[in-house]
Formats: C-alpha cells, sequence, structure tokens
C-alpha cells in the first residue's frame, strides 16, 4: 500500500477502497484470538473495527474467505479501529472473489 499526505492532511493511500460489513478472527501478536469487523478493504489491506487493543507495528494473522489466513501488519490504531497491511497483496484475480465473499453476494 502506498500512503501519503496530501497538504490538505488527508491520507491517500493509492487504492481504492470497498465498504463491507464482515466478522471474521484473527490471532494476535500474543497467539490469542482476536474478534474482528472488517468494514473496508483493497488489494493490499483493510480497515477493521476490534475491541481488542493493538499497537502500530503488531502483526496479525487474520482470516479471509477465499485466501484463508493473511498476515498483517498493525500500520495505524484508533478508537477501536485498526488499518492493516497485507504482506503480500491479494493476488488479482482472486481480488473480486475475495470482495464478493466478503460482501455475502
Amino acid at each position: 500500500m502506498s500512503w501519503s499526505t496530501t497538504a490538505a492532511g488527508h491520507e491517500d493511500r493509492g487504492e481504492p477502497r470497498h465498504e463491507v460489513f464482515h466478522r471474521t478472527s484473527a490471532t494476535g501478536p500474543d497467539g490469542g484470538r482476536i474478534t474482528v469487523v472488517i468494514v473496508n478493504v483493497s488489494g493490499g489491506g483493510l480497515m477493521a473495527r476490534c475491541i481488542d487493543m493493538l499497537e502500530v507495528g503488531d502483526r496479525i494473522d487474520i482470516l479471509l474467505p477465499v485466501l484463508g489466513s493473511v498476515k498483517a501488519q498493525i500500520r495505524w490504531s484508533l478508537g477501536g479501529r485498526i488499518g492493516c497491511q497485507f504482506d503480500r497483496p491479494v493476488p488479482t484475480h482472486l481480488y473480486f472473489p475475495f470482495l464478493s465473499a466478503l460482501r455475502g453476494t
């Protein structure tokens, strides 16, 4: 994911985001189970709601439809939301099946 900040202070992630609502689980940095609700995705990462305290730089394994267990790094954490960057981008040929599965369509 390529993130930069514009002059107005808004983040420009360089990738389109797709809104979803998908409950899943992840394994946290301590090996414990975490419940998350994914609210948007791109080929390079996701934003989720999570009640567990995760810090920038933490690494998680998140269970995703079509893709299975995916390793990601927490890039930001604020008010019960986290932004994650996947270690490997979603392969182009799998992105739309992945997105459809997240949306339940």
